[in-house]
């Protein structure tokens, strides 16, 4: 996959857009970045150790750094940012995003957690 043509984080810091090469557009909120991170603090090694990360509401995304020519890692600031987020990874997100977020809230409720900050 080529590298999007744009990549543009809101002026509060809370979206990042990005708009890949065949004109598809990916508009994702910080917090669903987060919660959301490829990183193995997140996603850990196997399916079983996937962690619930609560109370990002109000996370802001602090930086991006590119990754060589197929990846950006995301510095969030709560000082997050060992997520290397692939462009296949990104354009998914950005396709299930409805899906995945439901998933998250579900997750949240079943674990008895919030989204806001304790």
């Amino acid at each position: 996959m080529q590298p999007p043509s744009e990549l543009r984080v809101s002026k509060d810091r809370r979206t990042l857009t990005v708009r890949f090469a065949d004109g598809e557009t990916a508009t994702l909120e910080a917090e669903l970045l987060r919660v959301l991170s490829p990183s193995a603090e997140v996603q850990g090694h196997s399916p079983e150790q996937r962690v619930t990360v609560p109370g990002k509401r109000a996370v802001a995304i602090a930086g991006i750094e590119p990754v060589g020519n197929y990846a950006v890692r995301i510095v969030f600031d709560d000082r997050h940012d060992t997520g290397i987020f692939t462009w296949p990874y990104l354009a998914t997100l950005g396709r299930e995003k409805q899906a995945r977020w439901q998933g998250y809230l579900d997750e949240l409720a079943e674990k008895g957690l919030s989204r806001d900050p304790r």
